[in-house]
């Protein structure tokens, strides 16, 4: 009994309370320092956050653009581009207004389409689509015969060697009796030759060996905007006569047509297929 009380009286001793209570305070003193240190750098971490956010959302869409490409046509000069585009040295990502610039550059007459694609946070690219010709006329100007070049719109986009870009591939087909006055830049023929013109492209697009057997398609108007088609075979001394359709099926079937009749010895001037079933003309025995 006598050992037990000496034991509980060492541990309620007033030495033993204090080395508890100093050991407490230590703990306590080192836990809150290490709270204050992570608030601070979770406060430095969030500030730096918020610093790099502010500088990618806000100072760097409003500063110069650091990247402008231009794709599509390589022909054509990026000075004159971007300049037709409203871009300067001093655009950026928030200044570019791409519908505005997209209109501008649809506004040069080489241009069919163009596309401006801004990149957050400044970066813009621009893709061009070149008009092509699927069709050319040769017109006298000034004494001069000059190829004609429209698109599949009926858009009269290059003449001669006036305009910049490269020419033309000369496999297009030659068209003749679309152009009844004088050619100019921008001019867009009638709308009932825009029909023929989109069929040709059609064509070109998937079948370009049916064109390179014509050497030229001639367009004979008639009444109420109407007119034939008239296609003069590249090796066949035989001409075609069509209704105002004109696709790549009809365009096979009557060239097998006229490479049959010809294998056969016919002597034949001029074939029509406007009623659908087709009907030759005899060319006329001349006399020696």
């Amino acid at each position: 009994m006598a050992d037990d009380n000496i034991f509980t009286e060492d541990i309620l001793s007033p030495e033993f309370l204090s080395d508890d209570i100093e050991t407490g305070v230590g703990e306590s003193a080192g836990s809150s320092l290490i709270e204050k240190a992570l608030k601070w750098i979770i406060i430095v971490i969030v500030a730096l956050i918020g610093g790099e956010l502010i500088l990618l959302l806000v100072v760097n869409p409003c500063m110069p653009l650091s990247r402008v490409e231009v794709t599509g046509m390589p022909e054509l000069d990026t000075g004159m581009v971007l300049k037709q585009a409203g871009i300067t040295r001093r655009s950026s990502y928030v200044s570019v207004n791409s519908r505005s610039a997209e209109a501008h550059l649809e506004a040069l007459l080489v241009v069919a389409s163009a596309k401006v694609i801004k990149g957050f946070p400044n970066s813009v690219r621009i893709v061009l689509e070149g008009r092509k010709a699927v069709a050319l006329s040769f017109v006298t100007i000034n004494d001069k015969v000059c190829p004609v070049f429209f698109d599949n719109r009926g858009v009269v986009f290059k003449i001669g060697h006036e305009t910049s870009g490269t020419a033309p591939a000369l496999s297009i087909p030659i068209i003749t009796g679309l152009i009844t006055e004088q050619p100019f830049l921008g001019m867009q023929l009638p709308f009932m030759s825009r029909t023929l013109l989109a069929n040709l492209a059609r064509i070109q697009l998937v079948a370009p060996e049916l064109l390179a057997a014509i050497s030229e398609i001639g367009v004979n108007r008639k009444a109420f905007d109407s007119y034939d088609v008239i296609l003069y075979p590249v090796h066949n001394p035989v001409r075609i006569r069509l209704g105002s359709e004109l696709n790549e099926n009809m365009l096979r079937y009557v060239l097998l047509v006229v490479d049959v009749c010809v294998s056969r010895g016919a002597k034949i001037e001029e074939i029509d297929f406007r009623t659908g079933t087709a009907s030759y003309t005899v060319k006329e025995a001349s006399s020696g």
